[in-house]
């Protein structure tokens, strides 16, 4: 039974997650978090943080990671192939309609209209991850983390993976 939630639940996020990884993350948090409670909302936020600063589509590094927390490696299998499977589908039954459609004024008004629903999403989960930070560690410390932040990457244009290993190493010598 659990080999089955986690296909659905992985499956599911990724076939409604249209645009690729950022608007799939809440949906597989809800998914993870909200419906079936494998995690919490703060270690959904670290395992995303960590994901985050590594390579590939952060969708098939939470299938694996989550997939393997819950049911080991038949679990990450599993959520790997439900991540992986909506795409392939696509893929495979709409490869020719693809070049018929792609100027179509309908489809290209399907992705404008998109792409708020997507940032509401985004900051939704924005606002929880700091709500769990305010929580965890306070005001001051997230102040800190968060002005650090904006600047590396926006004033200094540090890279993310930088910022992100800089953020560890701080919470880890003055956060504990």
């Amino acid at each position: 039974m659990i080999y089955l939630q986690l296909f659905w639940a992985f499956f599911i996020s990724n076939i409604l997650g249209y645009g690729g990884g950022p608007p799939s993350i809440p949906l597989i948090q809800n998914e993870v978090v909200d419906h079936y409670h494998w995690m919490s909302i703060k270690e959904f936020g670290e395992v995303l943080a960590v994901g985050n600063a590594l390579p590939s589509p952060i969708a098939t590094k939470l299938a694996g990671y989550i997939g393997y927390q819950v049911a080991g490696v038949p679990g990450a299998t599993v959520a790997l192939l439900a991540t992986v499977a909506p795409t392939a589908i696509a893929m495979i039954l709409l490869l020719q309609f693809i070049n018929l459609f792609r100027n179509a004024p309908q489809v290209k008004a399907m992705t404008q209209s998109v792409r708020p629903v997507v940032t509401v999403l985004l900051g939704t989960m924005t606002y929880q991850f700091l709500l769990g930070a305010v929580e965890g560690i306070g005001w001051i410390q997230t102040g800190i983390l968060t002005v650090a932040s904006y600047l590396l990457l926006e004033t200094w244009k540090v890279h993310p993976a930088f910022v992100m290993v800089a953020a560890m190493v701080y919470g880890y010598i003055f956060i504990g």
